[in-house]
């Protein structure tokens, strides 16, 4: 059974920076696509970014890049995504996802594994 974990959520102001982090469990295959997502409140949910654990190649939205950057810990079996530069409109639950397989060259719809999120909020 898969699981995944997600912590380093919380308030920050404007400018400020977060790092959230997901630990999987229940697996090492590297053959895996894992990925964020947020959603906030009356908004549809918006694939973030998403990186191939085999050889660490990743994806960005064009909201979050050159600000947001997600990375892996192979050894710890955890993806982070580092926020820097964050915005009010940042503020969101962020989920961390995973399936296997390569990543698609669009943000999934359907992804295997969910975690149960983690709330960033930005204030102005």
């Amino acid at each position: 059974q898969v699981k995944l974990m997600e912590s380093g959520g919380g308030s920050v102001q404007a400018g400020g920076s977060l790092r959230l982090s997901c630990v999987r469990s229940g697996t090492l295959n590297v053959n895996y696509c894992m990925g964020w997502y947020r959603q906030a409140p009356g908004k549809e949910r918006e694939g973030v970014a998403r990186i191939y654990l085999f050889n660490s190649t990743t994806y960005h939205s064009d909201s979050v890049k050159g600000r947001f950057t997600i990375s892996q810990n192979i050894i710890e079996n955890t993806v982070f995504l580092q926020m820097d530069s964050l915005k009010p409109e940042d503020s969101a639950m962020y989920y961390c996802v995973g399936s296997p397989g390569t990543c698609d060259s669009t943000f999934p719809e359907v992804w295997s594994w969910l975690g149960q999120g983690t709330r960033v909020s930005v204030s102005s």
